[in-house]
């Protein structure tokens, strides 16, 4: 089911968006600040952000901007009443993969949104399965099993499980995690790591057994 986040400040605006995605399957979160859609787009695992270009607090574009600048790829659609060649092709320019005008129909935005999701690069074919003890990882179906017990993983998180698996008895950085699993080749200064991480830990280690993925301390983390 895709997960959407709608940054968006005008409350009849945000719920008509989030009425008309949930119709049709959509899980909807709704941020109504430029901090607040920050703080959840950094934090949490979406296939695609409506982003509304003028907020009260924050400039839409600064937020996109800090996406890509950490190498995010979530799609993004840029919401506006600004309608102007030179508005919409700022938007395009600082990372947004459309750009849609209000006032707008439902139907226009979820086709829009359909497309958007249609893009997405697929897992190629094959029989691509990382195994750690009793612990697998799907590469085709996406899918985690420990003991034959499935795992509900964030997309972020069977990313970040997917490296280290593959990396398994290898100390990994946090540079490292950053770059392989977000793209960016520096340390960003934030917790994102640990916050997956965490989940993690909770989801793939058995309580009372050695742990599966361990903190070297000043190191970074190891796996196996």
């Amino acid at each position: 089911m895709p997960k959407i986040l709608t940054i968006e400040d005008d409350e009849m605006i945000a719920d008509d968006i989030a009425r008309t995605l949930s119709a049709h399957g959509f899980t909807v979160e709704v941020a109504r600040t430029g901090r607040e859609g920050m703080a959840k787009v950094m934090a949490g695992d979406y296939d695609i952000v409506t982003l509304d270009r003028m907020l009260p607090d924050l400039d839409g574009l600064t937020i996109l901007a800090t996406m890509r600048g950490v190498g995010m790829e979530t799609p993004v659609l840029v919401m506006s009443a600004m309608s102007d060649v030179d508005h919409r092709v700022q938007g395009l320019r600082a990372g947004g993969d459309d750009y849609l005008t209000k006032p707008f129909s439902a139907e226009e935005m979820f086709a829009r949104i359909e497309v958007l999701l249609r893009r997405r690069p697929r897992q190629a074919s094959g029989d691509a399965v990382l195994r750690t003890g009793a612990l697998q990882l799907d590469l085709v179906r996406r899918r985690v099993t420990h003991r034959e017990r499935e795992l509900e993983l964030q997309p972020t998180e069977f990313r970040v499980l997917e490296f280290m698996m593959r990396h398994a008895g290898q100390v990994l950085t946090r540079t490292m995690i950053f770059e392989a699993v977000w793209g960016c080749r520096f340390d960003p200064g934030t917790n994102l790591i640990d916050v997956h991480v965490g989940r993690l830990r909770k989801k793939v280690d058995v309580p009372g057994e050695r742990p599966l993925i361990r903190t070297i301390r000043g190191s970074g983390y190891l796996f196996g």
